[in-house]
């Protein structure tokens, strides 16, 4: 049965940050089914988000990773429990509300433009004016490019970039309006191991120096246990079913029973690394 909603805050009070200035994120007994299904995809999920770091979400395909993170931004509406950013509800928000501190960067972009990857890229901002691209548009963009290592491809055409190179212009796009979280739908996808590597530093570095809540998708368990501060796992039947710091979370065990394989799990430099083995069914 569905929640009954209550709002949080009075009429004509101003969504915005906390006193402290610290974005808050808490889910509360969230599910969600989408139309025409009997079960819903994700249940019970329980989850807070309230201090700085680069969360990781891990687990097997088709328990509600994606889901869940748009759950949060509000691209889904939890048929039950809620979902409050900064003790809002988001039944109570707008989606341009949502948009002021939570940056999203899907799995793919499947946009084919003929623009520059600046026009690209300023699709993501918000302008001042709602005509014409501002001098502070300009800036912003100019220093997600630089942060990406891509300003050298600010003139290039999009539909001429590597399939890598399109995702970071994706996260540039995430970026660019100073979002206090973001979320990012397997941001490594599609790049060779160096740039995934590169993107998954850049992501813990943006958390600990702008004191941003980066959560992400992730299906490659040692580059989550290598760089992340907290993994969320995932698992059947789209549960959460733990969350902690990588050498609390990723055990033998844990793997093991999560992706029907064999492996072990020793320690890099007190981070755990996992050395898999054979698949036991398929």
């Amino acid at each position: 049965m569905a929640v009954r909603f209550e709002p949080t805050h009075a009429k004509g009070e101003s969504f915005d940050l906390p006193a402290d200035g610290q974005m808050t994120v808490e889910l509360q007994d969230v599910a969600f089914k989408y139309r025409g299904m009997d079960q819903p995809v994700i249940s019970g999920i329980n989850l807070s988000l309230n201090k700085p770091g680069l969360y990781c979400i891990v687990g097997p395909n088709g328990v509600g990773k994606s889901t869940l993170i748009k759950c949060i931004n509000k691209l889904n509406m939890p048929s039950e429990g809620r979902v409050l950013i900064n003790g809002w509800d988001t039944r109570e928000l707008k989606l341009k509300d949502v948009a002021r501190f939570i940056g999203y960067v899907p799995v793919t972009t499947m946009d084919v433009f003929s623009m520059p990857v600046i026009d690209a890229i300023l699709l993501g901002a918000k302008s001042e004016s709602k005509w014409k691209t501002t001098d502070n548009d300009l800036e912003k963009a100019t220093r997600v490019m630089k942060m990406l290592g891509i300003e050298d491809l600010s003139m290039r055409g999009f539909n001429q970039l590597s399939a890598g190179q399109h995702q970071k212009v994706a996260i540039c796009r995430g970026l660019i309006q100073d979002p206090k979280m973001l979320i990012l739908d397997e941001p490594t996808a599609n790049l060779d191991v160096k740039h995934q590597v590169y993107v998954t530093e850049l992501l813990r570095g943006l958390a600990e120096d702008s004191g941003m809540i980066v959560l992400m998708i992730s299906h490659d368990l040692n580059v989550a246990a290598k760089y992340a501060h907290e993994i969320i796992v995932m698992s059947p039947p789209g549960v959460i079913s733990k969350t902690g710091p990588p050498e609390e979370v990723i055990t033998e065990d844990l793997i093991s029973d999560l992706y029907d394989i064999e492996c072990k799990v020793t320690s890099d430099e007190g981070r755990p690394h996992v050395v898999l083995g054979s698949a036991r069914s398929i």
